[in-house]
């Protein structure tokens, strides 16, 4: 079982992945944790891709393609994985092909109203990374991580400005994958708006359902 969760920046792809991680027992493959992770460390690619990250821009195609295969041969990922985040232009894409395969790639459908709102509002836990949203999912202590007591801050790819940016880089970069994978048969549209826990369950069933297909 081995899923693409793909869509715009604030689509949603990270809380899916998380729960059909536990669902499935898979491991949840986010390059966005893998990059912070490598920026928390200050390794030579963590510095590299902090400067990328805060204006906004997306890292270019070869650093995250070795990371993602260094990850994908792990153990753990034998039995099969969820990525998120990854691919996000057809040089990655086909790279993926070459390495790893996905047998399906899950197309989360958002507007970008709605996007800018999620994003803009979102708070990030200093401490333990936690993830809250001034609207849909605030602390109960403004401004502190319910988990660890730590600060939140926004992270500066959330603010209005470079959120505009990562969408209209997403358009040109990464929309063309909706046809790349149109054309190989394993792209399946969800609606991503609306309520987490229905989003989810329709996406469960569509997981199964598509899983079925392959045996």
């Amino acid at each position: 079982m081995r899923f693409v969760f793909f869509g715009p920046p604030g689509a949603g792809k990270g809380t899916m992945a998380v729960e059909a991680s536990s669902e499935f027992s898979l491991p949840h493959v986010s390059t966005g944790d893998l990059f912070r992770s490598a920026i928390r460390k200050r390794t030579p690619l963590g510095l590299y891709v902090k400067t990328i990250i805060d204006a906004g821009s997306l890292v270019p195609d070869q650093a995250t393609i070795d990371l993602v295969k260094e990850r994908l041969a792990q153990p753990d990922a034998r039995s099969g994985w969820l990525l998120d985040g990854f691919p996000r232009t057809i040089g990655q894409a086909q790279a993926l092909s070459d390495f790893c395969p996905e047998n399906w790639v899950i197309d989360l459908q958002v507007s970008d109203p709605v996007l800018i709102s999620r994003l803009s509002g979102r708070r990030m836990c200093s401490g333990c990374s936690h993830s809250y949203h001034m609207v849909f999912k605030q602390p109960k202590i403004d401004g502190v991580c319910d988990a660890c007591g730590s600060p939140l801050y926004i992270r500066d790819d959330d603010r209005e400005a470079s959120v505009r940016n990562r969408l209209l880089e997403y358009r040109s970069l990464t929309e063309p994958l909706v046809d790349y994978y149109r054309e190989k048969g394993n792209l399946v549209m969800v609606n991503g708006e609306g309520d987490p826990k229905a989003v989810w369950a329709s996406l469960k069933q569509i997981m199964l359902d598509l899983h079925a297909l392959k045996h």
